[in-house]
Formats: structure tokens, sequence, C-alpha cells
């Protein structure tokens, strides 16, 4: 009954002629009619289901139908169900005020006129479906909204999570490529002074002299194979720490463009785990390659510090180039700005950027130390 696409009313009187001759009026309602014949059993009703309108005769034996009304309004449910009172006695203005004061909002003497009934039932029920359509389309809008969250959790957390693996497959592919190659060639190079020794003198200068360019080559190899390398996961990140890597980066960026880079460490700067160091990193990494492609900077500023509270890491970059315009923040092209977000987004932080023209860029991350990882949902 609860679930019926119809209106329901609700039909409370103790005389079983009034009931029949008022559901005989307002049958051509097209609404679904329930009664009752004593307050006790509306009580009942009204905890069963939702009603767009209820009519209550004033007197009856037991419960009257004033306190029957109150305590259908005390009811969270039915708080702002329309209640409309009939009695067959003309009421004094005494009577009619508690029927209101008791929560109607009208009060009808009978007999009562058919058309009339009708005409303002029919206005609950319209705003009783209109309420009912209304609040299916909020929940509908809600799950809809619920949906989208966990959509975008899931592709966040995916997004970490590839990115978790990407750094891993790096870190495999860096350590073989210093490891394993850089150990071959740095013995190919003894094995090639080697036998220069062994050769005859005869031999010996023209010999010599193509053991030492190849010797040349293979130190431009092994240079080329830890340039590589350290761009796949530097060592320093892993064996030193992060600030370490923050300053080696600094200095390699500052040889390589000319560029000025500043970094300011505090003097006991505590690590933070693994994924936050990396990521952290990384967005440095990113930020300085924005910078050498697209400000026209001279000079580069970078601090990392600990928050006050201890609970999180703070990182600003500034540059003294062109700087941003908003528009270019919020091109869908700026997939470069989107990636930091994500990263930042995966440990619950920020990332904030103030450009102002001629005057550079400002670049703010906020990570926490301390956050819950976001979990994948299936």
């Amino acid at each position: 009954m609860a679930d019926s696409p119809h209106a329901g009313i609700l039909i409370v009187d103790d005389d079983s002629a009034s009931l029949m001759a008022m559901e005989e009026v307002l049958r051509s309602l097209g609404s679904r009619l329930v009664t009752a014949r004593s307050g006790e059993e509306a009580l009942r009703r009204v905890l069963d289901e939702d009603f767009a309108a209820i009519l209550m005769d004033v007197r009856m034996p037991g419960i009257d139908g004033f306190t029957t009304a109150r305590m259908i309004r005390e009811r969270k449910r039915s708080r702002y169900t329309p209640i409309i009172f009939l009695t067959a006695a003309q009421e004094d203005l005494a009577s009619m005020f508690r029927g209101y004061q008791a929560g109607a909002v009208d009060y009808i003497v009978k007999p009562v006129i058919p058309e009339v009934l009708r005409s303002k039932l029919a206005v609950f029920v319209g705003l009783h479906d209109m309420n009912r359509m209304l609040n299916a389309e909020l929940a509908e809008r809600a799950m809809t909204e619920q949906r989208l969250r966990t959509s975008e959790e899931n592709l966040r957390a995916l997004a970490s999570h590839l990115q978790s693996v990407r750094e891993e497959e790096r870190i495999h592919i860096a350590r073989e490529i210093h490891d394993e190659l850089g150990q071959a060639l740095t013995a190919l190079k003894f094995d090639i002074a080697s036998l220069a020794k062994g050769c005859s003198t005869d031999q010996s200068e023209t010999v010599a002299e193509k053991s030492q360019a190849t010797a040349t080559a293979i130190d431009r190899i092994i240079n080329s194979v830890r340039r590589i390398s350290s761009g796949l996961r530097p060592e320093v990140l892993d064996e030193i720490g992060l600030g370490a890597a923050i300053d080696w980066q600094a200095r390699e960026f500052q040889r390589r463009t000319g560029i000025r880079c500043l970094v300011e460490l505090p003097p006991r700067f505590v690590d933070p785990d693994k994924d936050r160091s990396t990521a952290i990193f990384r967005i440095f990494q990113e930020l300085l390659t924005n910078v050498a492609r697209h400000a026209n900077a001279t000079r580069v500023e970078v601090k990392l510090e600990e928050q006050e509270d201890g609970n999180g890491l703070h990182m600003t970059v500034v540059d003294n180039g062109r700087g941003i315009k908003s528009a270019e923040l919020e091109s869908p092209t700026s997939l470069g700005f989107l990636g930091l977000r994500e990263r930042v987004l995966a440990f619950a932080g920020s990332l904030d950027v103030i450009g102002e023209e001629g005057q550079g860029t400002t670049v703010s991350v906020t990570i926490p130390t301390a956050v819950q990882q976001p979990v994948f949902h299936a």
C-alpha cells in the first residue's frame, strides 16, 4: 500500500454511513481511499503509509479528533500531512480555534458540499504528487552524484595505482641499466686497456690510439647510462632522501639550463614515506620542466618545509618568468597541471598556482603526511 502510485486520502469517522458517503463523494478524484473508524486506528494507518490529506471527524468515542490530530502532528512521518476537520454540529469559534491549534488546515461543517470538498482535496493530492515526484528526482540525483563520486574515487585510485606501478618499473629499469649495463661497459673498458698493454711494440702506438678512442666512447656511453638511469629514478632519492634529491635535481637543472636555482631546506628535515617522497620529487621535476619550457625565467627559488603542526609537507616553487595566465590553468589542454593535481589529490593534498603577468609564477604544494589512502571500489 505504501508504494502505491496513487495518492492516498485517510477518512476517519466512527459512523459507517458517513464513511460510505465520503467514499462516494471522493471516488471521482481517482485517489486511493483508506478508512479508519477510530482515532486509534487512524494512528496505526499513518504509521504504515503516507497520505495526501486526512479527513477527521471531530467527535469520536475514545480519542477524539483533536487529540488524534495532535498525535499525528507529533510523528515525524505525518508532521506535515494536511488535516481537514469534519463536524456535524455548528461549532463555536473556540472549537474551531482548538482545531486549528491541533494542526488542522481547514474546518468543514457537515453536510459537506461535494464539489467544494473535492476541489480542496484535489489541491492537496496535486501537491502530494508533485512532492513525491520531486523527492524521487532528488533521490535519483543523489544516487547519480554518489555514482559519480564513486567513479571519480575509482579513477583517482586507479591513477594513483598506475603511477605507483610506473615508479616501480622505473626503479627496476634504472637499476638494470645502472648495474648491468654500467658494470658491463666498465669491464669492457678495462679489457680494452689490458689488451692494449699486451700488444707488441710495433703495434702499440696504433692500438693505443684506438683503445683510447674506444675508452673515450665507452666513457660517453657510461655517462649517458648514468644520466638515463638518474632520469628514470635518481639513486639519491632512495639512498639519501627527498631533501638531497631536491637539491641534486636543482643543481642538475641549473647546469643544464643555465637558470639559477636556489633551494631552501629546513636544517633538520625528516623525509616522509616513499610514496610521498616520490610524489613531491616528481612534482618538483615537472615544475622545473614547465619553467624551462614556458616561463622564460632566469631564477627559480624552491622552499621545502614541514607544516607547523608536523602533519604535512609544504613546497613552494617561485620563478621570475612571464607569469602563467588563469586561462592557461583552466585550459583542458593543460595536462601538466592536471597531472600534478591528481598526484596531490591522491594524498588529500592541495596545489595552488598564482601567476601575474611579468611578475612570475608561484606554485604551492601541500601534502599531508598522515592520511588514509584512496580505496578502489569494485
